[in-house]
């Protein structure tokens, strides 16, 4: 079969395409040129969400709409980097899930900053080190990331977007597996392992490693041992991967939270989220059904709760801070009503920010 006709009619179709890009890349740098003359924010996530449901929307095949994202995706960071620099601060070192769930985000046009901690994170975006940071929040096995949580009491960055990133785990060694006495990990990633590693290395040692990508630079160095990660990071730091897809639950899925110091604009039609941090105080010791009256009034208005989550405040004992997650954004009527009503009886309502829920 001669293929000739067809691959012409491709190489016509790139030579279209390109042309297109360029062209759509030139109308977001002027754009992007506008936005420093006025100060406004380059990075835009309601925006950002809009475009992406937009081209679903779109979308008649024979391209999945996951894998048009993930072109469009790439097209928004170019236009990015046209128009400012940007840098994004993320829970390091390289090749960690938080770097993949940030690349995943923000695509491979903008600089990225590895970071050894939470609160570092969150000290760079506060000082306009970063202009924005990616940090894990929870994960459908294990549950929230306590230091994230608290590091929230403290400062006044916003979440201004979410991520969702499925999360395989694989076992990562130069060794055979009937020779592994050690295998290092985040206490998490371990904690999702846990029955394939009873089941499979019952007598090796369980080591938590400060992420799984330094696990893996262990295991890479050190005979006897083996990591638990990502394919990236076995990719990044060439390490064999022994056994694929060792988590205990096939929906193994972690959330992350994009953090910057200004908070993000409504996207509308129901499609926000807000999260909030809220302290009963005084009236959860001295009134019975105090949590049902803190959540009376966003359900009075429609506003519906998706999460909640009560952390110690550690100012006194038994007193807690409650993290929520509601449907709207802080700006809906509905809103502003329900939190009047909250600040009346709650000495802590405390908006984290909104951000656009996922497609």
């Amino acid at each position: 079969m001669d293929l000739n006709p067809i691959r012409k009619k491709i190489d016509q179709l790139d030579h279209q395409l390109v042309e297109i890009i360029n062209q759509r890349l030139e109308l977001a740098a002027e754009i992007g040129r506008i936005k420093r003359s006025t100060g406004g924010e380059i990075y835009v996530p309601e925006r950002e969400d809009a475009v992406l449901r937009k081209v679903t929307t779109l979308n008649q095949g024979p391209v999945k709409n996951e894998a048009l994202r993930a072109i469009y995706r790439e097209l928004m960071s170019a236009a990015i980097a046209l128009e400012k620099p940007l840098m994004i601060a993320y829970l390091g070192p390289e090749a960690s899930n938080t770097h993949a769930a940030a690349m995943k985000k923000f695509g491979a046009s903008v600089d990225y900053h590895a970071m050894t901690s939470v609160s570092d994170i969150f000290t760079a975006v506060e000082k306009g080190e970063s202009d924005y940071a990616v940090i894990p929040i929870e994960n459908s096995t294990e549950g929230s990331v306590r230091e994230a949580l608290d590091s929230f009491v403290e400062s006044d960055l916003k979440i201004v977007a979410q991520i969702y990133l499925e999360v395989t785990h694989a076992l990562i060694t130069n060794s055979p597996l009937e020779a592994i006495t050690k295998v290092y990990s985040k206490d998490q990633a371990l904690a999702q392992c846990r029955h394939w590693l009873q089941r499979h290395l019952p007598h090796a040692q369980l080591i938590d490693a400060s992420s799984t990508s330094r696990a893996v630079q262990i295991a890479r160095d050190e005979s006897g041992s083996a990591a638990i990660a990502g394919e990236l990071a076995a990719q990044h730091y060439g390490v064999p991967i022994l056994v694929k897809n060792i988590q205990d639950k096939a929906d193994n899925t972690t959330r992350f939270f994009v953090i910057g110091r200004k908070p993000a604009g409504p996207v509308g039609g129901g499609k926000d989220i807000s999260s909030f941090l809220i302290s009963l105080g005084d009236e959860a010791a001295s009134h019975s059904g105090a949590l049902l009256k803190m959540l009376m009034p966003m359900a009075e208005r429609g506003v519906n709760l998706t999460k909640i989550e009560s952390r110690p405040s550690k100012k006194r004992p038994w007193d807690y801070y409650f993290f929520i997650d509601v449907t709207g954004h802080y700006d809906d009527a509905a809103m502003k009503e329900a939190l009047t009503d909250l600040k009346r009886f709650c000495p802590l309502v405390k908006w984290l920010g909104s951000y656009p829920a996922v497609n």
